[in-house]
């Protein structure tokens, strides 16, 4: 069953191709500047396991305003997911060690209780999970799923409930809302899953939705019609978004700043415009550089980042990306310092580009 089409759908190559895109560097609007919505200050995760523990985040800070998109970019395994779940308090208490500090409009969320969190969680906050088939119940039609989490946090009536469950289908751009609103997850395709998913995200009208990788396993078409869904949703509902993805080229079209993490650390942090034009860190450009491209001859292998990501619990000394590197010397057996330009961007490397 296929997604339906929309009108809006930018050309299906551009997803992955940053070069040739308009970066979103330059998306921000003129006027007073907006409220920072998400602030996310020196967070750490550990996981403390029967024999190591594994420092999965180091050090993630970044913050987020009304309107505005940060991507925090990175291979598997890099803490990506982790962040998300820690912001969202989604780890397990008797595993997860969660430090430093996340605070919406203001206020701790880390200080919260169970209960607490689950109040924001939801209504204020919400996380789009990268697979819609693990997240929504294949028992249960898709209409009576979302509606849970309106009831969730709303004092809403059956009839209210369900005019408002059609009303979000509408927004996210399913055809046939009422039809949809009576069919399980299996009767959609995978865009229209994730169509739903977002929906179901957006039920309570919240100020801050995570997405983490949601295009994953999606055509490029039907990627660009998701990620062009999310900023028209954005614009209208003026939420602050966090992307997750290890694709570049998301990162080119969809945000205003990028943070590119390695091993747990962010190892690059700058605005969008910037750091596509003056890479600094040698794994940002190896990142760039194993995206496809157009004008990229078809009969020439595709550049690769050699080597695998570090095994978290016995990390090397010094920078963790050095095992990779071509630019690695002996200096980097010396753990980089995360240094600040005069423009606020950030890096970690001892031999920037």
């Amino acid at each position: 069953m296929s997604d339906q089409l929309s009108s809006r759908t930018t050309d299906s190559t551009a997803a992955v191709n940053p070069v040739q895109v308009d970066l979103a560097g330059d998306r921000t609007s003129s006027g007073a500047p907006s409220p920072t919505l998400l602030e996310v200050r020196d967070l750490r995760v550990n996981f403390h396991l029967q024999r190591s523990i594994v420092p999965a985040v180091q050090g993630m800070t970044f913050s987020v305003n009304a309107g505005q998109t940060i991507g925090i970019i990175g291979e598997s395994g890099s803490g990506k997911s982790v962040t998300a779940r820690a912001i969202m308090g989604l780890l397990p208490k008797k595993t997860a060690e969660v430090l430093g500090s996340v605070r919406f409009e203001g206020k701790e969320l880390l200080d919260l209780s169970d209960r607490e969190m689950r109040q924001h969680r939801g209504k204020n906050i919400v996380l789009v999970f990268q697979d819609p088939m693990r997240s929504l119940n294949p028992t249960m039609r898709i209409g009576t799923q979302i509606a849970e989490a309106l009831h969730s946090h709303q004092k809403i009536t059956r009839a209210d409930a369900h005019k408002r469950v059609v009303e979000l289908l509408q927004m996210v751009r399913i055809p046939s809302a009422e039809q949809r609103f009576h069919e399980y997850p299996h009767q959609l395709s995978g865009g229209m899953r994730q169509r739903v998913m977002i929906a179901m995200a957006l039920s309570c009208g919240p100020k801050v939705m995570i997405a983490d990788e949601p295009t994953t396993a999606l055509d490029v078409t039907t990627q660009a019609q998701i990620m062009e869904l999310l900023r028209e949703l954005q614009r209208e509902l003026n939420m602050a978004v966090v992307l997750i993805s290890h694709d570049m080229g998301l990162a080119a079209m969809y945000t205003d700043e990028v943070a590119v993490m390695y091993a747990g650390r962010v190892v690059e942090q700058a605005t969008t415009k910037r750091l596509f034009k003056h890479v600094r860190m040698p794994y940002t450009r190896a990142l760039l550089d194993s995206i496809p491209s157009l004008d990229h001859p078809s009969l020439e292998p595709l550049s690769v980042i050699k080597g695998r990501p570090p095994d978290l619990s016995a990390l090397p000394p010094g920078c963790p990306f050095s095992p990779r590197c071509h630019f690695a010397q002996h200096k980097c057996e010396e753990s980089p310092i995360l240094e600040t330009t005069e423009d606020g961007d950030r890096f970690a490397c001892w031999f920037p580009l």
